[in-house]
């Protein structure tokens, strides 16, 4: 599995570009911006993308999907809760008011456990609620990777404080849900806040102090 990383948009977004090698099938995961880099990425490496992913559906991270499914032929998945919650103009007005327009329409919703597919490889669909109400992770454990979004990230967490936002319930997916990973689990987060780009969870276990308690 080979992983191409773009950061997008206003906020920043760490966009990836995820594909099998051998068959040339990808996913994009969390296209924060109508940004021509990507899909000039995609053609440089002559790729098929199968499916757009929404690690949650916060407007910051979706704001390139409308752009890149038109460009790509490829459908729009997001967690089933994130789709319905956001598609309530109450839930998203903080959006709204910070200039964003009104989210994508996803093609298609995922739940906790589904595996996508695209060629050879796979990510698994982790539900890690409390960023959003819908959040989540891909993981594939033959590759020990795993793609946060905003739950977790180098040496920090994710905030707490938008529609639908939980502290205490994003702490505990991350005990339960992510640090019972492998040690040696890669994590690509959604934004780069931290001392460097890719961490693990062991390293995370060490030097995030958001984390020190477990």
């Amino acid at each position: 599995m080979k992983i191409e990383r773009l950061v997008v948009g206003p906020l920043e977004v760490c966009c990836y570009i995820v594909y099998c090698p051998e068959t040339k099938e990808g996913v994009i995961i969390d296209p924060g911006e109508a940004d021509l880099r990507i899909v000039k990425k995609v053609k440089e490496l002559d790729l098929k993308i199968t499916a757009i992913l929404g690690t949650h559906a916060h407007a910051d991270h979706v704001l390139g999907v409308d752009y890149l499914r038109k460009e790509l032929k490829a459908p729009y998945l997001v967690h089933r809760i994130d789709e319905e919650f956001f598609q309530d103009p109450q839930n998203f007005a903080p959006f709204r008011n910070w200039g964003f327009p009104p989210n994508p329409k996803a093609d298609e919703v995922f739940e906790d456990g589904d595996i996508i597919k695209f060629g050879k490889e796979y990510l698994k669909v982790i539900h890690t609620p409390g960023h959003s109400p819908g959040s989540s992770c891909f993981y594939n454990e033959e590759h020990k990777t795993l793609f946060t979004g905003d739950t977790l990230f180098v040496e920090a967490v994710g905030r707490a404080d938008l529609p639908g936002g939980n502290y205490f319930q994003m702490i505990e997916s991350i005990q339960n849900k992510l640090l019972v990973l492998p040690d040696n689990t890669k994590i690509f987060p959604g934004h780069d806040y931290g001392s460097k780009p890719v961490s693990t969870i062991g390293e995370e276990k060490i030097n995030n102090p958001f984390l020190q308690e477990f």
